[in-house]
């Protein structure tokens, strides 16, 4: 009989987000690669038309979106593997912390750099 070894609680929360957001990113994922390689070529694409698409607030919230979620399932995934792998104790609050952390800057750094495309000045720095 198969031994049941995954840190995620059957039917819990985590185990529910991280299906919800790996549905999402499949549905954002087939539509990036729709667009950018059969509605516009590779060549095609430059800065400028990067840009352009970022103005738009429905590409910008759905960039966005995309974002938080795939940090979200990204680290949250991290996580449960190290729990998997014995991480308890002490350490697994270490490391929960600093993945939290490194969330953070990540979401923080690639807002900034979506503003930065979309030509919004919100954040100071």
């Amino acid at each position: 009989m198969a031994e049941h070894y995954s840190s995620f609680e059957r039917g819990g929360r985590r185990w529910l987000w991280q299906r919800i957001t790996a549905v999402f990113l499949v549905i954002v994922l087939a539509f990036h690669f729709f667009l950018l390689h059969f509605v516009h070529h590779a060549d095609e694409v430059t800065f400028a038309m990067s840009s352009a698409r970022m103005e738009q607030w429905t590409y910008y919230s759905l960039m966005i979106l995309f974002l938080v979620t795939a940090t979200f399932h990204g680290v949250n995934g991290v996580f449960n593997a190290l729990v998997n792998q014995g991480l308890e104790g002490t350490r697994k609050t270490a490391v929960k912390w600093t993945l939290v952390a490194a969330s953070l800057l990540l979401i923080v750094q690639g807002v900034r750099t979506a503003n930065a495309w979309a030509g919004i000045s919100l954040l100071p720095f």
